[in-house]
């Protein structure tokens, strides 16, 4: 079997903002696996400051894997558990190895044509004047559910933002979820909710920093809006561990981000948890690349779900990789036709 990576630096069409900052780039490292004539890619998308491994990390496995490679992926799996995103590469690249075609992960009604997932627009932060030009846009286009980014211009802004958009749109016409990426204090984050709530919201992710569980607790069985806890999963790998912040906290959903949890598998294991707990979720991607939001969008289609899923065609990047996903309205849908363009070289 060969092993071969290369590092792809992904380029914002415009520069995203979320509360941690603006993103103009990210990085991603595309592996590939060749065995008797089959071809398999994975994707390692890190996002820094949030994805459990660093750069140098992941490049220091990738140099070593060659080593281990005639172990399977079991073992590669299990060895780089300290990096979930690593993990979700192998599963992609073992996956297309014994597939008829790299891309190809699930037969589903989805993958065949048959199906469609809905997905929210995703809104980023930047001034109220551009936020509502992005919502407008993704309502032209078919969008009945919407992700805003809050937490990083100041609150009135965002609280004039939100009713704008509720005296032009009813509850009944579009969905808005919030996602504040743990941007307000646990003292004061009541009173934010009790405050946005007024607007019809849908759910909040992760309004408070990870790891304030006591504080995380009180505020999912008094929220007035549903909380969906997003970033609190990372680095959570054991049943144990994941059965005890979802006992006590309590969540209303819970959110999937298979590059940082550790792939399919990863997200397999949260996914039973949540059941246990009547807790529901949905996936979104982490600016993975076409190759790991493919990836996702399968895994997703295997699921009896009829949640808005945070999917997109990767449209933010300015040269992403060719995919057989499209956008239909708020649907994603996927093109078989495309597989047979697609060049596995152009990954390297």
């Amino acid at each position: 079997m060969e092993f071969t990576w290369k590092k792809k630096r992904l380029n914002f069409k415009t520069p995203s903002g979320t509360s941690r900052g603006v993103l103009r780039h990210k990085d991603s490292w595309i592996i590939q696996l060749k065995h008797r004539g089959k071809v398999g890619v994975g994707e390692c998308s890190l996002i820094e400051g949030l994805s459990p491994e660093s750069p140098s990390l992941v490049e220091g496995f990738l140099e070593e894997i060659p080593l281990h490679l005639a172990k399977g992926e079991e073992f590669l799996y299990q060895k780089y558990a300290e990096s979930p995103a690593m993990q979700f590469a192998i599963e992609m690249a073992f996956s297309g190895i014994r597939s008829s075609h790299p891309l190809l992960h699930f037969d589903t009604a989805f993958v065949s044509q048959k199906e469609l997932l809905s997905i929210n627009g995703l809104i980023w932060m930047s001034s109220v004047e551009s936020m509502f030009a992005q919502l407008d846009e993704k309502i032209n286009l078919g969008f009945r559910c919407i992700k805003i980014k809050v937490g990083a211009i100041d609150f009135a802004s965002e609280c004039s933002l939100l009713n704008a958009i509720r005296k032009r749109y009813h509850k009944n016409d579009i969905e808005i979820r919030l996602d504040a990426n743990g941007a307000f204090e646990p003292q004061n984050a009541l009173k934010v909710l009790s405050k946005l709530s007024k607007y019809h919201i849908h759910s909040i992710e992760q309004p408070i920093a990870t790891r304030n569980w006591i504080a995380m607790k009180k505020l999912c069985e008094n929220t007035p809006i549903p909380i969906a806890l997003d970033e609190e999963l990372i680095g959570l790998t054991s049943d144990d561990i994941k059965h005890e912040m979802l006992s006590l906290i309590q969540p209303q959903y819970i959110i999937l981000k298979p590059s940082l949890i550790g792939g399919w598998r990863g997200a397999d294991q949260w996914i039973n948890q949540a059941e246990k707990h009547s807790i529901g979720w949905w996936a979104t991607s982490a600016l993975e690349s076409n190759i790991g939001l493919n990836a996702i969008a399968q895994w997703v289609s295997t699921k009896k779900t009829s949640m808005h899923q945070g999917l997109g065609t990767g449209e933010l990047f300015t040269n992403n990789i060719d995919s057989p996903l499209y956008l239909e309205g708020h649907y994603l849908g996927f093109d078989q036709n495309k597989l047979s363009k697609f060049n596995v070289n152009v990954c390297l």
